[in-house]
């Protein structure tokens, strides 16, 4: 979902109406259902149907939304991109490569599950800098489940690891993350001037995000593994296609930074990448691949692209927004202060880009009043990229690493493995909450820094 930028300099007043309060209430119960699943048994993809379709019938029926607007608002680019690369891990894992991988990094690690946390965790911070953290995760999750499985403990610690550190990673670039894209395109910011802003509190906040996971699970990473002396040598199941797959993924990995330039969508590189991995894999037999997609997974973001739609299109998030105004008049370093914290508070609510996208015209609007709106942007994108670590579906990557801690609860028939709404409000939440304290200083002790203006 783009922002409507043929407005982006025109902010009109908004008054409380009949469609924004239903949306907002659609939207509240739909989440409340989500966020209670635990609860009611019924699973998270059911709810968020259901709210989509309230949505759309409602919102047509006032005169805000409708079925052709809501198939405008699902963001296909996720879509199909999370699709293929579920698939591509799919044919990758039989190959043995993944498991040899995860002997190897258990290996280095010698038992000591914090420094294997730490390791992992660097990995999908350095991956989350170039790719977007949903291609991350999605191959990091397989990956952490096989060592775990390997050293026989828990990978609760692992998988959280790799969600809240993929979000905070990706906030650093201006390709790392999707709202990054769009505030960088609004305020014409390039990617070398987001980097130098944006590198020190990220790697601040990532620091933090590591001690916060050790105190979080000092127990479980205190536990000492089962196995600690593994093999020099592992066994490939299918050594040629494994490295031919490496070439693949090493050729996407350059697709993806290029693509901007290339005029590609990210989901056609992975489509690509997909295509050659069926050549590249000459044994392969394709239902087995397919079966790797997670449909229900993908249905749960399919309903809830609809629902922020009904969201957007009530000016529902324009309409809350455009109260920070007279703040920034006011004192622009608390104005920062107040965005970077509703930011992440409404990101984690509901998602980061509808509030991004509601956000954008405003601060430009305030710009053009004369307002120096520099430091805003930067609180805008450290709060919705942090704001992501706040709840279980924060992000696309932590829904994605919560369906796998289920699918694998399921598969031992232990409930312990599944990382659910409680777990993350105990273990990601605090983490969100100790990025943003990091955040907050950066901006309170670096705002000339900050509020320098950009190109300047």
């Amino acid at each position: 979902m783009q922002p409507d930028m043929a407005s982006t300099h025109e902010l009109v007043e908004l008054t409380m109406n009949t469609p924004m309060a239903v949306s907002g209430v659609i939207l509240a119960a739909t989440f409340g259902g989500i966020f209670t699943e635990a609860i009611h048994g019924i699973h998270r993809a059911k709810i968020a149907v259901l709210g989509a379709g309230a949505m759309v019938f409602l919102g047509q029926f006032l005169g805000f939304y409708d079925p052709e607007l809501a198939i405008e608002a699902i963001d296909w680019n996720v879509i199909f991109l999370l699709a293929a690369m579920m698939v591509i891990v799919g044919i990758m894992i039989p190959t043995g490569g993944f498991q040899a991988l995860a002997f190897w990094i258990a290996r280095v690690s010698r038992g000591r599950q914090y420094y294997l946390l730490v390791l992992l965790g660097t990995a999908v911070t350095v991956f989350s800098l170039l790719l977007d953290n949903v291609t991350t995760v999605i191959v990091f999750g397989p990956l952490i489940l096989i060592i775990c499985q390997v050293l026989g403990v828990s990978p609760l610690p692992y998988l959280m690891a790799a969600a809240l550190l993929s979000d905070t990673g990706g906030v650093a670039t201006l390709v790392g993350d999707p709202p990054n894209l769009m505030i960088g395109s609004a305020a014409d910011i390039d990617f070398n001037t987001f980097f130098l802003r944006m590198i020190a509190p990220v790697t601040a906040a990532w620091f933090a995000i590591l001690l916060t996971l050790r105190l979080l699970f000092w127990k479980e990473l205190s536990i000492k593994p089962e196995v600690v002396e593994f093999a020099t040598k592992f066994d490939f199941a299918d050594r040629k296609t494994w490295n031919r797959s490496l070439i693949v993924l090493g050729l996407m990995v350059l697709l993806f930074i290029l693509h901007r330039e290339l005029h590609w969508e990210a989901w056609v590189v992975a489509a690509s990448g997909m295509v050659v991995m069926f050549y590249v894999a000459r044994n392969l037999q394709v239902d087995p691949a397919l079966e790797k997609i997670e449909y229900a997974l993908l249905l749960f973001f399919l309903s809830l692209f609809v629902l922020i739609g009904g969201v957007e299109h009530s000016h529902l998030l324009s309409y809350l927004g455009q109260h920070i105004i007279p703040l920034v008049q006011g004192d622009p370093m608390i104005a920062s202060l107040v965005l970077l914290w509703l930011a992440a508070v409404l990101s984690a609510a509901i998602d980061n880009i509808p509030f991004t996208a509601a956000m954008i015209p405003i601060i430009l609007s305030m710009e053009a009043q004369g307002m120096n709106v520099t430091v805003l942007w930067w609180s805008l994108a450290m709060g919705v990229g942090m704001g992501g670590n706040g709840t279980h579906i924060g992000s696309t990557a932590n829904v994605f690493i919560v369906t796998i801690s289920e699918r694998l609860a399921e598969k031992e028939g232990n409930p312990a493995l599944a990382i659910t709404p409680g777990v993350w409000f105990r273990k990601g939440t605090p983490a969100m909450l100790v990025t943003l304290l990091v955040c907050s200083l950066f901006l309170v002790i670096f705002f000339d820094f900050f509020a320098k203006p950009i190109g300047s």
